[in-house]
């Protein structure tokens, strides 16, 4: 069976009424992707960020009157232009497959990896492998601050420790920290749907028993020996107070989703603590690492 895809490059602000209008002509699917390459990252409590400019696609039956949902589109504000919008025919085909063919085995580091269902892993023995194909939920260590956060990881022994993953998305740190050795991981995050392809992928890689997922508002932790957070700048000055009061004294701080010219900013809010922070820099985005002032 054949189908008939519709796509237009719109402002976010029109993303809800484009829905609605291709559900109305009878939309089997819709998706939503970036259309100028502008991450978005874990958002703040409370939001549900859009890229500036969304490419905004319709899936629709072989026999879908195209002309009648051009007309549609192109009647809502700031649209307009026919040139606006862009059809193709789809061919049949199994779309979790083409979605994940687009990803391939990554390593991180000298040892950790992740590596989609259903392709090979590597065949050395010293090798980390953690199990994860793109989904839902945010990180799936494509992104430079997720692969800043996994370098890290990859070095670092975990044999033992406890650790907390703050805006956790697809579980994707907490995983590999307790693939390594950890013994107990709390995953943090505000959106359900992250707690739940956390808890997912953790069992998929066998270590369900080890993490431990819940909301922000659960988090209560104390002498913890590496905090995790590859979320933002601003949510990260905001949260340095319950970060920096969970971690015990020469435990490990990591974050990530920082900007190059956010980094200062942000190192400060943690330097009463930590003291200087080691920073890391790939594709313009920054890690921090320090470690915290013992008595």
């Amino acid at each position: 069976m054949n189908w008939a895809e519709v796509s237009l490059s719109i402002a976010r602000d029109l993303v809800a009424p484009a829905e609605s209008t291709l559900e109305q002509y009878g939309a089997l699917a819709v998706t939503l992707q970036d259309s100028a390459d502008v991450p978005v990252l874990e958002p703040a409590p409370g939001t549900a960020p859009l890229w500036p400019v969304v490419e905004v696609r319709g899936l629709f039956a072989a026999g879908v009157h195209r002309g009648k949902v051009s007309a549609a589109l192109l009647a809502l504000p700031g649209v307009g232009r026919p040139d606006a919008l862009t059809w193709r025919d789809v061919a049949d085909q199994d779309w979790s497959r083409a979605w994940m063919d687009r990803f391939q085995p990554m390593r991180f580091g000298q040892t950790l990896w992740i590596v989609p269902s259903g392709m090979q892993a590597p065949g050395d023995e010293r090798a980390v492998i953690l199990r994860l194909d793109p989904g839902l939920a945010f990180g799936t260590g494509t992104h430079p601050t997720t692969a800043l956060c996994l370098q890290w990881l990859d070095g670092h022994g975990f044999e033992g420790e406890t650790v907390a993953d703050y805006g956790c998305g697809s579980g994707v740190l907490g995983i590999a920290a307790a693939l390594k050795g950890a013994r107990r991981v709390v995953c943090v995050d505000n959106d359900p749907q992250a707690l739940e392809a956390t808890a997912q992928n953790a069992t998929r890689n066998g270590v369900a028993e080890r993490i431990v997922c819940q909301p922000p508002d659960a988090y209560d932790e104390a002498g913890v020996d590496v905090v995790l957070a590859n979320i933002l700048a601003g949510p990260l000055i905001e949260l340095a107070p319950v970060l920096l009061t969970s971690l015990r004294p020469g435990g490990h701080l990591v974050l990530s989703g920082i900007l190059e010219e956010q980094a200062e900013e942000v190192a400060q809010a943690y330097g009463n603590r930590c003291g200087e922070l080691d920073v890391m820099t790939q594709d313009g985005w920054v890690r921090l690492h320090g470690t915290a002032k013992k008595p």
